[in-house]
């Protein structure tokens, strides 16, 4: 068991606590470290590891600030990748602070506080709020270019396009149920989305397909002509620009279709060039697929040549999308866990660094973000991703904590439950451990979400209960990282069957939840305006058993979120907050009432909570 003062020992790599969070290699800059005034603190060392050998620096005091007394050291960033801890010698023995927390042991390297030499941050995205576009199932803008059945058979089956948000017949093939959505319609729908303050949309895959979830492309230099061709993405360009707002695309850069060109040439012909593009048991028929699925055929990057086309030439894919005239502002990359990786053939690393080379080469303010259900952290050091979905860091906890634990895979045909609640220190621990390995600058970048096409609505994970539903989107709006937001969660929709999550969004507004728009759009601008929740540090101030909060904290001030999941409100009472070296007298109003307290004795009063969350924003 930990004692207690150890709560008040707090780091992290936010400008309050590091002079710079962007220094150059060479450079020499301070880290501070806050501790409550009353620990029995001797003396604290910073630990570093210039060249893999141990270096202690004995940290200076600095400012007391009742309840904090600060400690402060230079560090040379003598490193790419500079990481250190603190050793404290108290009263009651030594202690480490990593930035998994506080331990009694010699804990690992991989778990220190870690700062990036002459990183280069994406500026645009601080500001940014993403909006995930389904663009089949968005809007209709040109019912000319509907699929239809003539057009094309595809595993034996043929396309049909119903009408908008009906029930499509039962015996209807999934991949070929099509309602129309097209880039036309997410054209003349933005004014939908300015009003609700994004200003980022993330597109799902819109190259030339079979299939209306277009992961089986068979062309990556042509967008699908039922999603309206390249022109109705330049004009999507255009109309962003206009409105000053930025698009990601979607590449699958693992698997191609099994029609695509490509592999229609390595079939025809072993000793086609194109036959090297691909994995074959035994030709032509058994070849490496994604997760065993034959119209997703694996591409295997041991070839020069498709390295090239896909990445390396000054025209390949991932290059010319990021030029005028579709000028796209980044890419969503398709189970970037997996990419690169058969067996034993393990090219992940190296692939990601040489596409994010060629992404940078193209556009240096790119976003380059992959897919990872997963634990990405070798992935998120600087050099390869500049985030992830962050299914890991963020939403799986949250859903778990909501809803309980559940977990499965591919294959499984049954769904791991616990019976009993997700614990609160459990979701806590996760967050925690999820952050360490990740520098403080690239957390910042994580692409942070509460579902998308491949997982259930965040209004169905729990049951379309409003107020849990308010309680993961106030959570998501203030976490480190940038928010993303997934089509038609802002007016309530859930899944339906037999698309679940992909469903028609309704545009009809009378069956919008108003209530719920408008309570979207009060955050996105609040986490617009907020240099706090932008760049602010965190910290989890209270972990109970249906109630956990958090600060995000900054030099201009802090913002506190309370979260209570129990259907039996939280009884008024006290918050402590000393541990957060919160002064007394600090007055905070809650976003939302308008509710005023004041700290006082190291806690701050607060009304009963019931289910949902609660934002509280110091004010001088």
């Amino acid at each position: 068991m930990l004692p207690n003062w150890l709560q008040s020992v707090h780091h992290d790599g936010s400008a309050k606590y590091v002079s710079n969070p962007m220094p150059r290699l060479g450079e020499t800059i301070r880290v501070r470290l806050r501790v409550g005034d009353q620990a029995p603190v001797r003396r604290v060392y910073l630990r570093t590891f210039p060249d893999g050998e141990q270096m202690f620096t004995a940290m200076y005091p600095g400012a007391h600030e009742s309840p904090a007394q600060w400690w402060e050291a230079p560090l040379s960033i003598h490193q790419p990748i500079e990481h250190y801890r603190f050793l404290l010698q108290a009263d009651d023995g030594m202690w480490w602070l990593t930035a998994a927390g506080p331990v009694e042991y010699e804990p690992l390297d991989m778990l220190d506080f870690r700062i990036l030499a002459d990183f280069q941050p994406l500026d645009w995205l601080e500001d940014a709020v993403f909006y995930q576009i389904y663009p089949e199932r968005f809007a209709n803008g040109d019912p000319t270019n509907d699929p239809r059945p003539e057009e094309y058979e595809y595993r034996g089956h043929r396309p049909h396009t119903y009408p908008w948000g009906t029930q499509p017949p039962e015996n209807a093939s999934w991949p070929l149920i099509f309602y129309g959505g097209d880039l036309q319609g997410v054209t003349q729908h933005l004014d939908h989305l300015q009003n609700l303050g994004v200003n980022a949309i993330y597109l799902n895959p819109i190259f030339e397909a079979y299939s209306v979830h277009k992961y089986d492309p068979i062309d990556y230099t042509q967008v699908d002509p039922h999603l309206g061709g390249n022109e109705a993405l330049i004009a999507l360009r255009q109309a962003l620009d206009e409105r000053g707002m930025r698009y990601l695309l979607d590449i699958v850069p693992n698997h191609c279709g099994a029609r695509h060109p490509w592999f229609l040439a390595a079939q025809d012909d072993p000793a086609a060039h194109e036959a090297e593009f691909f994995t074959f048991i035994e030709h032509p028929d058994e070849y490496l697929s994604w997760l065993g699925h034959k119209s997703l055929v694996k591409l295997n990057y041991q070839s020069e040549t498709l390295r090239r086309r896909i990445y390396q030439d000054d025209d390949a894919i991932f290059r010319r999308w990021l030029r005028p005239p579709f000028s796209a502002d980044g890419w969503r990359v398709d189970v970037g866990n997996m990419l690169g990786r058969q067996g034993a053939v393990q090219m992940n690393g190296e692939v990601i660094r040489a596409i994010r080379d060629a992404v940078k080469t193209a556009r240096p303010d790119a976003y380059l973000m992959g897919e990872n259900f997963f634990d990405a952290s070798a992935q998120l050091q600087g050099d390869q991703w500049d985030g992830v979905m962050n299914y890991a860091g963020l939403a799986a906890p949250l859903w778990n904590w909501l809803r309980g634990y559940e977990t499965g895979a591919i294959g499984l045909q049954e769904t791991i439950q616990s019976p009993v609640p997700y614990t609160t220190s459990a979701l806590e621990a996760t967050w925690r451990y999820r952050r360490a390995p990740i520098p403080w600058s690239v957390a910042l970048q994580q692409y942070n979400l509460l579902g998308s096409h491949d997982t259930s609505r965040i209004r169905s994970v729990v049951h379309g209960n409003d107020a849990l539903h308010r309680l993961a989107v106030i959570v998501q709006l203030t976490f480190p990282g940038v928010p993303a937001l997934y089509y038609g969660d802002e007016i309530g929709m859930m899944d339906v069957p037999p698309m679940k999550a992909i469903g028609c969004m309704v545009w009809d507004q009378d069956q919008w939840d108003h209530a719920l728009f408008n309570f979207y759009r009060d955050l996105v601008a609040l986490r617009r305006r907020s240099s706090i929740l932008k760049q602010g540090g965190f910290q989890m101030l209270t972990v109970e058993t249906d109630t956990f909060a958090y600060q995000r904290e900054a030099t201009e001030g802090r913002v506190i979120v309370i979260a209570h999941r129990g259907s039996t409100p939280r009884p008024a009472g006290s918050l402590s907050v000393a541990h957060g070296g919160i002064p007394n007298g600090t007055r905070f109003i809650e976003h939302f009432s308008g509710y005023e307290a004041v700290v006082s004795g190291g806690v701050l009063p607060i009304p009963v909570q019931p289910q949902g969350a609660s934002l509280w924003e110091s004010v001088k």
